[in-house]
């Protein structure tokens, strides 16, 4: 792994020795390896999370040295360098027609793809649910049991290399048409309302106590959020800007599914 490590951090500085065979081998290596779940762009490193930042130069790496190729499912043909994911059944994975899951991507035994596209370099855990027309872009982190709604859209970070990507942690609800881009952090089992958008420059503003606290880049566990807005002065006047509310906490509960259905019904979260 140290070699492989090495030609990759060597070739990102130099691409000329993309040219040579035991360049691309390393390469392919690494892409091998985010398909069968067993390297990460980013795993989890105590209460943190680790970017391994050669994995991500690998996989930025991995589209110059592919070729344009034809490929036909069915009905539908596609014309691209990376293929697409194989072998479900033997993983354990359902995928509803026409989800799209690339060559790359990793999903655990148990995962359930409805007609929806997952990039490579993306690892979701068992038991989530990515729903119809739900995007998983490209290094996003998604963990265990969590429930990716209709159009919900998870951005790829894959530049900068030393940039987080975008984590979804276990036990999570992401509501419909929700969009958490730019490497943010929905910690556990938080909930996130239809349409919330979360960027780094997002306001999360937790108003649920006495005095507003607000968090950017990160939502805290078991948070209940929902959009909203805030005024903001302009040199033309004070205007109404998008923001994320924190507006309760989810209960803790051995029985994920019962509490988060309380926190839908408690706080009247549109999803």
């Amino acid at each position: 792994m140290e070699e492989i490590r090495s030609l990759i951090e060597a070739a990102y500085d130099n691409r000329e020795l993309l040219k040579e065979e035991a360049t691309q081998t390393a390469v392919r290596s690494v892409i091998e390896l985010l398909d069968k779940g067993q390297v990460r762009v980013a795993q989890p490193d105590g209460d943190n999370w680790k970017v391994n930042l050669w994995v991500k130069k690998a996989v930025s790496l991995y589209f110059p040295i592919q070729k344009m190729e034809t490929i036909e499912v069915g009905p539908y043909e596609y014309h691209d360098k990376i293929p697409l994911k194989r072998d479900h059944a033997e993983r354990g994975v359902r995928v509803v027609p026409p989800a799209v899951a690339r060559y790359g991507s990793f999903q655990e035994k148990g995962v359930i793809l409805m007609p929806c596209y997952v990039n490579l370099a993306t690892y979701i855990g068992s038991g989530t649910m990515v729903d119809t027309w739900a995007t998983v872009g490209s290094g996003a982190q998604v963990g265990q049991n969590v429930h990716l709604s209709g159009g919900v859209g998870l951005g790829g970070v894959l530049e900068p290399p030393q940039a987080s990507p975008t984590i979804i942690e276990d036990n999570c609800f992401i509501g419909s048409r929700s969009i958490v881009v730019e490497g943010v952090r929905v910690r556990k089992e938080a909930v996130l309302g239809a349409n919330v958008v979360l960027t780094k420059s997002t306001h999360i503003i937790d108003v649920s106590g006495p005095e507003p606290i607000t968090y950017k880049g990160e939502v805290p566990e078991r948070a209940v959020v929902i959009p909203g807005t805030y005024p903001k002065a302009f040199p033309a006047g004070t205007y109404q800007v998008s923001c994320a509310l924190i507006i309760g906490k989810r209960k803790e509960s051995t029985d994920k599914k019962t509490s988060l259905n309380e926190a839908l019904r408690d706080h009247s979260v549109a999803v």
